[in-house]
C-alpha cells in the first residue's frame, strides 16, 4: 500500500447557514470544488468526495455517502479512510477554499519516517482537524467512537498517537492561517473574495 496518496473533500454538512449546498459554491466564476480538485492532482492520485447529497461532477476517483449515517465529521472521515488507497489520507472540507501545497507537503514530511496515527494543527488549545492528515488504522477508533455515540473530533485526536504542528509553524506557511477559513455564509464568501484580490495586489 502506498504510504500517501489519496485526499478526501468532505461534503456531508447541512449547509443550512449558506443557505445552499456548500459543494455547489462558486468562488471567482468557478467551481469551488473543481478548484480544489485541481489543485490536490498535484500531490495526491487518488480524490475521494464523501456527500449525502447529489453529485453531478465526475472529476473524482470515488464518491460515496456516509457508511454511518447522521454522526457528524468522524462518520465522514471513517468513510473516507474506508475507501482511501494509501496509508496517509488527507482530509480537508469542502467549504475551505484555501489548499496550501506547501503546507501539505510539509505535514508529510513530519509523517514520512514516525509510526503516527494523525497529523493536526494546534491553535491554542484547540485543534484544526481539516487540512489534516489521519491514518487508516484510525477506522477502528473511530468506529468505537461512533457506536458509543461520541462525535467529538477532539477527544478522538487526543486518544491518538498524533503529530501536532504548532501555530507559528502554521503562520510560518500561513500569516493570516487562510488554509483554515471555513465559508459558511454568504458573508463569508464575500469576505473571502475581498481579501483573495486584496493579497494579490
Amino acid at each position: 500500500m502506498k504510504k500517501f496518496g489519496s485526499a478526501v473533500i468532505l461534503a456531508g454538512g447541512k449547509s443550512s447557514r449558506m443557505g445552499f449546498d456548500k459543494k455547489d459554491m462558486v468562488i471567482n466564476n468557478e467551481r469551488l470544488l473543481v478548484s480544489m480538485v485541481r489543485k490536490l492532482r498535484d500531490i495526491f492520485d487518488e480524490i475521494i468526495l464523501i456527500t449525502n447529497n447529489e453529485n453531478s461532477l465526475n472529476i473524482f476517483d470515488k464518491t460515496s455517502k456516509d457508511i454511518i449515517k447522521s454522526l457528524g465529521p468522524l462518520s465522514g472521515i471513517y468513510t473516507g479512510l474506508s475507501l482511501a488507497s494509501s496509508e496517509y489520507v488527507y482530509f480537508i472540507a469542502c467549504d475551505m477554499p484555501v489548499i496550501n501545497k506547501s503546507y501539505i507537503l510539509y505535514m508529510i514530511k513530519q509523517l514520512e519516517n514516525k509510526n503516527a496515527e494523525a497529523c493536526v494543527t494546534r491553535y491554542n488549545e484547540w485543534i484544526e482537524p481539516f487540512n489534516a492528515f489521519y491514518s487508516k488504522v484510525v477506522s477502528t477508533s473511530i468506529e468505537e467512537f461512533l457506536n458509543n455515540n461520541r462525535r467529538s473530533i477532539y477527544s478522538l485526536v487526543s486518544s491518538l498517537n498524533t503529530i501536532y504542528i504548532e501555530e507559528n509553524i502554521a503562520r510560518e506557511f500561513s500569516k493570516d492561517f487562510e488554509m483554515f477559513y471555513n465559508l459558511n455564509t454568504k458573508e463569508d464568501i464575500d469576505n473571502y473574495i475581498k481579501y483573495n484580490n486584496e493579497n494579490l495586489d
